[in-house]
């Protein structure tokens, strides 16, 4: 248990349980718990011991997970799908995780997509990633929409600390929940990525996917808010200026909102005949795509949305050019340190494709950025802060109940 009276005061590492996000579902959401767990372990040493609970038929990306220092993975039927939501809604709890929590003798909980009951005998800090659901509520079905909202109203309801990852993310938050009372925290996230990851050469992983020396990488998994369409319409005006450019895409292809997407996207770069301008290379090792960011000549975020974009972060830690979609957050991200365009001009986009390639040298292998240690410093910081002035509220309510 917490040690002492004051917010930051411990000495026995506090188990904090996660739950496992498949990088196939999402890989933002992985790479961000992967980098989390690394963070706290490099700079908390010793103070949080993530417990990461995932169900028994949870894909091989959890051994990646399992490898960083001081986490413990457990698998249980308890969180296979939405197995408790059920009981957490109309009991207040969802019994049979809570059971895995008192096993693994859990001292709070890191609420991400699910919700365990406003009877949680535990401190929760809940992280709303972000708001599209309400901002973009036309990429949700309905049913989908209802779910997230009542999960979101839920945590809201049962006085969760609220985690966010943005100012522009707050701002939501005031505008659709303006009578929410509850403690609300920004965290903005930075990422220092495993060296074991940047020991694969980029040349020879540009040579393998038979790549130019030029190229622009695009690893956004095709989700329709991903905005893969306005780079095919910008690659279309290119080519009718005669302009020939590369764009290489990653990630994942599975859209459960939309099955039918990435076909779509595809299907117009068949029939613009752009199949040499536009690649896609399926899902590929995380240390393939930091390499393909690393020599890139710029990173292309085209997106309708985001709460604070992974890979934007990624490209600001090696110093990446980047071409980002005109959004509040990208602009708060990169403090206006790159280019941006239109959510819907693929003129501007294509401009910006040009005046990137004029400006960059032939193959460039960017390592870290100076500094980029103590921006992830300051991550754990807030996170271990948010988490653990959070516990001790907990502890200060209950004590005015005994």
């Amino acid at each position: 248990m917490v040690q002492g009276t004051g917010p930051l005061t411990r000495r026995v590492p506090l188990r904090l349980a996660f739950t496992h996000i498949p990088r196939q579902l999402w890989a933002g959401g992985h790479n961000y718990q992967s980098n989390l767990f690394a963070s706290l372990n490099q700079f908390r040493p010793g103070e949080f011991a993530p417990i990461l609970f995932a169900g028994n038929r949870d894909d091989a990306d959890l051994s990646s997970l399992a490898e960083i220092w001081g986490v413990e993975v457990v698998r249980s039927a308890a969180f296979e799908g939405r197995f408790g939501l059920a009981s957490a809604l109309a009991l207040g709890l969802d019994q049979k995780a809570v059971a895995e929590f008192r096993t693994q003798r859990v001292d709070a909980v890191f609420e991400s997509a699910r919700f365990f009951g406003w009877r949680l005998p535990y401190p929760a800090v809940a992280w709303f990633p972000d708001l599209q659901h309400r901002r973009l509520p036309h990429l949700f079905s309905a049913a989908a929409r209802c779910r997230r909202e009542l999960g979101f109203r839920a945590q809201i309801a049962s006085g969760r600390t609220i985690m966010l990852s943005s100012e522009s993310a707050h701002r939501d938050f005031k505008r659709y929940y303006p009578k929410a009372t509850n403690r609300i925290c920004t965290v903005r996230f930075a990422t220092h990525p495993s060296p074991a990851l940047l020991t694969t050469n980029p040349a020879e992983v540009i040579a393998q996917y038979q790549l130019p020396e030029k190229y622009f990488y695009l690893p956004n998994q095709f989700y329709r808010h991903k905005n893969h369409q306005v780079v095919v319409d910008a690659l279309t005006v290119l080519k009718q200026r005669g302009v020939d450019v590369v764009v290489c895409a990653s990630g994942s292809t599975e859209d459960q909102r939309e099955r039918g997407y990435f076909d779509h996207v595809m299907a117009q770069v068949r029939s613009r005949g752009l199949e040499k301008r536009f690649l896609h290379l399926g899902m590929i090792p995380l240390s393939h795509v930091y390499a393909l960011l690393r020599a890139s000549t710029a990173l292309v975020n085209p997106s309708r949305f985001e709460g604070w974009s992974t890979t934007v972060e990624e490209a600001k830690s090696f110093g990446v050019p980047m071409i980002l979609s005109d959004l509040d957050v990208h602009r708060e991200q990169t403090a206006g340190a790159a280019r941006y365009f239109g959510t819907d001009d693929p003129v501007t986009l294509a401009d910006h494709f040009i005046g990137a390639s004029q400006d960059a040298e032939v193959l460039v292998i960017r390592n870290l950025v100076p500094h980029q240690d103590d921006r992830v410093a300051a991550f754990a910081a807030d996170f271990a802060d948010t988490v653990l002035q959070t516990v001790q509220l907990f502890q200060q309510r209950r004590r005015g109940r005994g």
